[in-house]
């Protein structure tokens, strides 16, 4: 008997004299780390679930808040430009092409870039997205353990920074291009709603406005008199073209303003990364300091 007890406090003694990371009984670095993130390692997803709540809980931790919001603000601008951008290029096509006898074969060109390029957009919003999701909360902490890793992350978030840079100037240039369309137009609806247009029906004269419009269009045509062509000018085409362009236009600047989030999430993001190996270690300090885990870190980026 006295024989047992003494091999087993021999064995008490060998297990208390084993550093932190070798003893099995005691918190190893992964495993500190598992008790401020939800279910890291199979070994601790039974006690993680007891202590920290539900597996909602655990999934709400992971989601890149900042990043899903900049991201639908995204779609919604993209989705809004899409549609605007397409109906308002094809009654400026019409209209030069009934109103003034000329056929703008380009219009339809610069209508495909442009839904391309908001595709794009939106298709790089998504995989922005994705990396904000591989570093939050848990998954940051599973996914970028090992140094490549992290390296990779890092990288990562700086190529979407460049991107996201050179199309926040594209955007922001093609916001103006759109505001002095809008001027163009609401302009034009100026002229067909004034007086001497609706009641007096005098000639809508354009002559003024000759350098806004290409060079291949005749003098002539820039006074519309005949009432057919009146119709078509100002209910067909300029009413119409106007709110779709103001359409166009707003979705622009929700797009530059998903844009400007998502350079601060990719900041912030880039920042976790670098920074993972600290929090590890801040973590192990953490758990040392209040060992009844009443604290954990909250990264919502």
């Amino acid at each position: 008997m006295a024989k047992t007890r003494g091999s087993s406090y021999e064995r008490s003694m060998e297990l208390a004299s084993r550093p932190l990371r070798n003893n099995p009984n005691a918190y190893s670095r992964e495993r500190v780390g598992s008790f401020s993130e939800h279910s890291l390692h199979s070994a601790y997803t039974s006690n993680a679930g007891f202590r920290d709540g539900s597996s909602w809980d655990s999934c709400m931790t992971r989601v890149p808040y900042a990043t899903l919001i900049a991201t639908i603000i995204c779609v919604i601008g993209v989705g809004i430009f899409c549609v605007s951008i397409n109906r308002g290029l094809s009654l400026s096509f019409l209209l030069f092409d009934e109103v003034f006898n000329l056929r703008l074969l380009w219009l339809e060109h610069v209508k495909i870039f442009f839904v391309i390029m908001a595709a794009s957009m939106a298709a790089m919003g998504v995989m922005i997205l994705f990396v904000g999701c591989l570093a939050t909360g848990a998954t940051r902490h599973k996914v970028y353990r090992a140094w490549r890793a992290r390296v990779g992350g890092r990288i990562s978030c700086a190529i979407f920074m460049v991107i996201t840079y050179i199309m926040f100037f594209v955007w922001i240039f093609l916001k103006v291009v759109l505001s002095i369309v809008v001027v163009i137009y609401s302009t034009f609806w100026q002229l067909c709603s004034s007086t001497r247009v609706s009641e007096e029906q005098q000639c809508i004269d354009l002559r003024q406005f000759d350098f806004s419009f290409p060079e291949r269009v005749r003098h002539q045509d820039l006074m519309i008199c005949e009432a057919n062509k009146k119709k078509l000018f100002c209910k067909d085409y300029v009413e119409k073209a106007e709110v779709m362009f103001i359409f166009a236009t707003f979705a622009v600047f929700l797009i530059v303003l998903s844009l400007v989030h998502y350079l601060m999430c990719l900041s912030a993001n880039y920042a976790h990364i670098r920074d993972q190996e600290k929090f590890q270690e801040l973590q192990e300090l953490q758990y040392l300091a209040d060992p009844d885990g009443l604290t954990s870190s909250k990264d919502r980026f």
